[in-house]
């Protein structure tokens, strides 16, 4: 896939994710819509360095760091609502 075509999905796919987040985040606020409102927030922390960032073709440890921090905040907030 050429980059520009790789920009565009990854822009595509933000924008779904984040009409989901604000949908999801009135639709109340019980557990199980906090952890799909993360569950989009990584999704979109996993486009952000894949897509835009290219970090895929980073080394493994680059890659670990920064998808490892948004999922570490994730638990952290799920543990905290529970």
């Amino acid at each position: 896939m050429s980059a520009t075509k790789t920009l565009v999905a990854c822009w595509l796919g933000l924008a779904i994710l984040s009409i989901s987040t604000v949908l999801l985040g009135s639709a109340g606020s019980t557990l199980l819509l906090a952890g799909a409102v993360l569950l989009a927030a990584l999704g979109k922390a996993w486009l952000i360095t894949e897509g835009f960032m290219e970090l895929r073709h980073a080394p493994r440890l680059w890659r670990l760091l920064l998808l490892g921090w948004p999922l570490a905040m994730a638990a952290g907030v799920l543990l905290a609502l529970r």
